[in-house]
């Protein structure tokens, strides 16, 4: 199982990091899934539909599907969130997990840092953190510095971290 990770402060570019290095991954024949990490609660339901009337009657999981696609909607009604561990273990094997967010857990990593959000660099702090993805230049890192623009560089950095092959 391979998982690399795309932390960095709200607003830095995770997101957009993500979503430039799918397609770039997935045309090299690695199949990738996502983990994203919300702070608050959220919800990809519907109030009014039958899978949230379900939820709210106090079904422990739904499952809905269709002829497209399949979610499966688990409520913790009060257990402790779970690990991103415990969330990939209900996911369908792949080459590679990409996880946006859980910067506090164990995983390697990429930083994305924007310095005009104005918050400080995780990666002193953080031993996960392999390299950081950045719109400018940072001197003294201890870490590669990679452009967050050059998205064929990154996830080549990120194959060779997982030491996964294209096809």
């Amino acid at each position: 199982m391979k998982i690399f990770g795309i932390a960095g402060w709200s607003g830095s570019g995770k997101t957009t990091l993500i979503t430039s290095l799918l397609p770039n991954l997935t045309a090299r024949g690695i199949s990738v899934s996502t983990v994203k990490h919300a702070h608050l609660g959220f919800d990809i339901d519907k109030p009014g539909k039958d899978s949230f009337v379900h939820r709210m009657s106090g079904a422990s999981e739904v499952v809905i599907g269709s002829a497209t696609r399949w979610a499966l909607m688990h409520e913790l009604r009060g257990a402790p969130e779970p690990t991103l561990s415990e969330l990939i273990s209900h996911m369908t094997p792949v080459d590679l997990y990409l996880v946006e967010g859980f910067k506090w857990e164990g995983h390697a990593k990429m930083e994305v840092h924007r310095p005009a959000v104005g918050k400080p660099l995780l990666q002193p702090d953080d031993p996960t953190i392999r390299a950081i993805a950045c719109d400018t230049k940072l001197a003294g890192m201890a870490v590669p510095v990679m452009d967050v623009n050059d998205i064929s560089s990154i996830a080549d950095f990120i194959l060779d971290q997982c030491q996964l092959q294209a096809a």
